[in-house]
């Protein structure tokens, strides 16, 4: 008998309807032989609803300990109505809060770590043949103060609650029936993969694609998870994450990911001496805001100018941050652009095929696009670009690299190994 993870999200249970079928597809897979755990989301818009609630009451900045505290009502909604749905079909079913469930997370509210999980609760019920029916999003402190695990955390949750209780798999149901090579609204022709390793995975969900969050990913790679992106609406086969994927022949790059909200901020002027660098960067860290791709011009007549990339939510509070250090840092100006995306491309292959980036640089040239900044590692290559051609970078960076389901496969170059 198998022991499974099944994590279903918002638009799975998004109304009483779609629940029931979410329990329908849960006892099916309880009378296969199946011992299950089940993590869900708030119903469809609940939590962005709730939001717009305390923002009537209190404003743009709400406490964030009081957010935690309504933001997980979402979640406890959704496990009491999925456990009762259940046992309507004839099957025992129990629900937990997250802090029931023995999930213990980090001080911190709004985006919390998972520290640890304490399953007891959740074997003892699995013993008495219960479906267990867990809220995902959310923790407890060891002082006792619920918390919230931020952007992704049911994913999270689910990942974390199969490597505690040693799950023979995690299946995260989504309203996609796998990881595509590439958005599948952009490019109609995308393929959905069979397989993907943790690393490509990993790095696809870092830079934009929405499937599976990079903390679900990075605890499944590090707890050795057998994770599987599957559809909630249909039964067909999804996509495994798992440590090292099988390549399809000549296919070098698995996916194409974007990210649409990117702004880039330059610092020119800056007065050559030891330290510049670390003043602005550390200031930038201790508000939490988060940098990417860091490009340092030459020094020219002892003055240096160095641009970075962040979201662009972040650049009105990057910019006062740069500003305030003007005394220390000595530059002459600071100059932001808004409206830029990151496209990259992702796959273990790379490492060891030549021409593979050059064939990006190349196919956004050929489309008459300048490219901002650059950023590689040994399977990745992100270039950040003006967004107003997006789409169409996409469609001819998928045709280049032999994505298509109908085309010819791409099997390197000559030149450049990244």
């Amino acid at each position: 008998m198998s022991l499974v993870v099944m994590k279903f999200g918002g638009s799975s249970v998004g109304d009483a309807e779609r629940m029931k079928r979410v329990a329908t597809r849960i006892v099916e897979r309880k009378r296969e032989g199946n011992r299950c755990v089940v993590v869900v989301s708030a119903m469809g818009d609940t939590t962005d609803d709730l939001i717009d609630l305390s923002r009537q009451i209190a404003g743009s900045t709400p406490p964030a300990r009081e957010m935690d505290m309504l933001l997980t009502t979402g979640e406890q909604m959704s496990v009491a109505l999925l456990a009762m749905a259940i046992r309507e079909l004839g099957e025992e079913a129990m629900s937990f809060t997250g802090w029931q469930a023995g999930i213990r997370t980090e001080a911190v509210h709004g985006k919390a770590r998972i520290q640890e999980i304490r399953p007891d609760r959740l074997l003892k019920a699995l013993e008495e043949d219960q479906i267990v029916v867990v809220a995902g999003f959310q923790g407890l402190t060891e002082d006792g103060e619920i918390t919230t695990l931020g952007r992704g955390g049911s994913d999270t949750t689910a990942v974390a609650v199969a490597a505690a209780i040693q799950a023979d798999l995690c299946e995260i149901y989504t309203d996609v029936d796998g990881v595509y090579s590439t958005d599948p609204r952009i490019v109609k022709v995308a393929r959905k993969l069979k397989e993907i390793s943790y690393d490509e995975m990993l790095e696809l969900a870092n830079l934009g694609a929405a499937v599976l969050h990079p903390r679900a990913v990075e605890c499944a790679k590090h707890n050795k998870v057998n994770l599987v992106v599957r559809s909630s609406f249909t039964h067909n086969e999804g996509t495994t994450v798992k440590e090292e994927a099988i390549m399809e022949q000549g296919i070098v790059v698995s996916g194409i990911a974007y990210d649409k909200n990117i702004a880039r901020i330059s610092i020119l002027g800056v007065p050559e001496r030891t330290g510049q660098l670390a003043a602005v960067f550390s200031a930038l860290a201790k508000e939490k805001i988060d940098v990417d791709i860091i490009v340092q011009s030459g020094i020219v007549e002892s003055q240096a100018e160095f641009s970075f990339s962040l979201s662009g939510t972040d650049v009105e509070r990057a910019l006062q941050v740069i500003e305030n250090l003007r005394p220390v840092v000595g530059f002459r100006s600071v100059t932001s652009e808004t409206g830029l995306v990151k496209v990259s491309i992702v796959g273990a292959g790379m490492v060891s095929t030549p021409g593979v980036a050059a064939k990006m640089f190349e196919t956004i040239s050929e489309l008459g696009i300048s490219i901002n900044m650059v950023s590689t590692s040994e399977i990745k290559t992100s270039c950040v670009i003006s967004g107003e051609r997006l789409h169409d970078v996409i469609q001819a960076l998928h045709t280049a690299y032999g994505l298509d389901t109908d085309s010819t496969v791409f099997v390197g170059g000559p030149s450049d190994r990244r």
